[in-house]
C-alpha cells in the first residue's frame, strides 16, 4: 500500500522506495508469454538507437541494438528494422515466419501516409529543420509501417511515449496496487522530449498519434536553439540531450555527461546552466499538471535517469506551490523500469 505524504510534490523517501519496490518487482529478463504464446517481436526506435528483441513462452532474447539509420533513402530505417528483426530471430533461435506480431515503439512526430506511419522525427528526418540541424539527409519522413507490414501480418506502431506510458502503468510507478493509474503521463528526458497521457483512463492519441510532443512547446522565451523540428526556442531545443550538447560545447561542456560531472565537482556555472535545464523542464511538467489534471508523472531517458537524484528534487522544486488546487496530489516520481523502460515500452504494445 502506497502512503501518500503530506506534501504531494515533495513524497517522503519511503514512498519513494516503495515505487521503486513494487517497480522492479518485474523484470525483462525474466518477463515470458503465457504457455503456448507464439513469440513476438518489440522495437525501440530512438533517435540515438534502434533496439529489438523478440519474446516468447521462454522469455526475452535475442536483443540486438544499432545507431539509428539516418542515411540513404527514405525506407533505410524500416528496411533496417525488418534486418534487426532477422538477426534477433536468428540469435533467439527463432524463425522468422513465427513472429505474431511486432511492437514498434518510436520516436515522433507521426505523419500518416494512406493509413500508414511514417516518421517526421526531428533528430532523424534532416528535412524538418534543413541542414543547419546537421543530419545527414533531407528526409521529409522516414517510412515506417509500408515496409513493415509489407514484411508481418500484425504491426502496432506507436509513439514511444505512449509504450513507456502503458508500460508505466503496467509494471512500473504509474499503478496504485497493482492498477493502473486513471490520470497519469510519463515523460522522457533523453536525446528528444516526450511523453504520454492518460486522462480518465484513456489513454492520449490524437489524430495522427501524436498527442503528447510537450517536448515542441515553448515555456520560455529563450530563442538560441534551433530544434531538429524546425522549431527554435521550443523544450526539446534547449534541454534534450543533444541539445545540451550543441548549446554549451563553447563554455567546455562537450555534452550532458561533461556538463552534470562539472556540476557534481561544485562548478557554479554548469551548476547554474543545469538549473536553467531544470527551470524549462518543471515548467512543461507544471504546463502537463495545469492542463490535465494528473495524480502522478513518472520521469525517466538517459538524460534524467543518469542523474536523477540530482534533477528530481530540482524539478519539484520548480512545481511546487505554483497553483496548489492543481499541483496538490501530484506526485512526480523516477519511472518504476528505470533504464529499461523503453524496452519494456515496445513489450506492452503486444504482450
Amino acid at each position: 500500500m502506497i502512503t501518500v505524504a503530506s506534501d504531494p510534490l515533495h513524497p517522503t523517501e519511503s514512498l519513494f522506495m516503495t515505487l521503486q519496490a513494487n517497480a522492479i518487482a518485474i523484470s525483462l529478463d525474466t518477463f515470458k508469454l503465457p504457455a503456448g504464446s507464439p513469440p513476438v517481436a518489440c522495437v525501440d526506435i530512438g533517435g540515438t538507437k534502434v533496439a529489438v528483441h523478440v519474446v516468447d513462452e521462454f522469455g526475452v532474447r535475442g536483443k540486438v541494438t544499432e545507431p539509428t539509420a539516418t542515411t540513404g533513402q527514405t525506407d533505410a530505417l524500416g528496411r533496417q528494422i525488418i534486418r534487426l528483426i532477422g538477426q534477433s530471430c536468428a540469435a533467439a533461435g527463432v524463425p522468422v515466419a513465427r513472429i505474431a506480431r511486432v511492437g514498434v515503439a518510436s520516436c515522433g512526430p507521426f505523419v500518416l501516409n494512406q493509413g500508414a506511419v511514417e516518421l517526421a522525427a526531428p533528430n532523424i528526418c534532416g528535412g524538418q529543420a534543413g541542414p543547419a540541424r546537421g543530419l545527414p539527409n533531407d528526409w521529409k519522413t522516414a517510412l515506417l509501417e509500408a515496409p513493415l507490414r509489407a514484411a508481418f501480418s500484425h504491426v502496432r506502431v506507436e509513439n514511444d511515449g505512449i509504450g513507456a506510458l502503458e508500460a508505466e502503468r503496467r509494471w512500473g510507478a504509474l499503478q496504485l496496487d497493482g492498477v493502473p493509474m486513471a490520470n497519469c503521463a510519463y515523460v522522457t528526458w533523453s536525446t528528444g522530449i516526450g511523453t504520454g497521457l492518460c486522462v480518465d483512463g484513456h489513454v492520449l492519441r490524437g489524430k495522427n498519434g501524436n498527442a503528447g510532443h510537450a517536448g515542441h512547446t515553448f515555456v520560455v522565451s529563450n530563442n538560441d536553439a534551433l530544434c531538429g523540428c524546425g522549431n527554435v526556442g521550443d523544450v526539446e531545443s534547449l534541454i534534450a540531450g543533444n541539445a545540451i550538447a550543441r548549446r554549451f560545447q563553447a563554455l567546455g561542456y562537450p555534452d550532458s555527461a561533461s556538463l552534470f560531472v562539472a556540476a557534481y565537482a561544485g562548478d557554479t556555472r554548469a551548476i547554474g546552466l543545469i538549473d536553467d535545464l531544470c527551470e524549462v523542464m518543471g515548467r512543461m511538467l507544471y504546463d502537463l499538471i495545469a492542463t490535465l489534471d494528473v495524480q502522478r508523472i513518472s520521469i525517466g531517458g538517459s538524460v534524467y535517469w543518469h542523474h536523477r537524484d540530482y534533477l528530481l528534487p530540482k524539478l519539484r522544486a520548480v512545481v511546487h506551490g505554483k497553483l496548489r488546487p492543481l499541483t496538490d496530489g501530484c506526485e512526480l516520481v523516477s519511472a518504476g523500469l528505470g533504464e529499461r523502460v523503453g524496452d519494456f515500452g515496445a513489450l506492452a504494445l503486444v504482450a
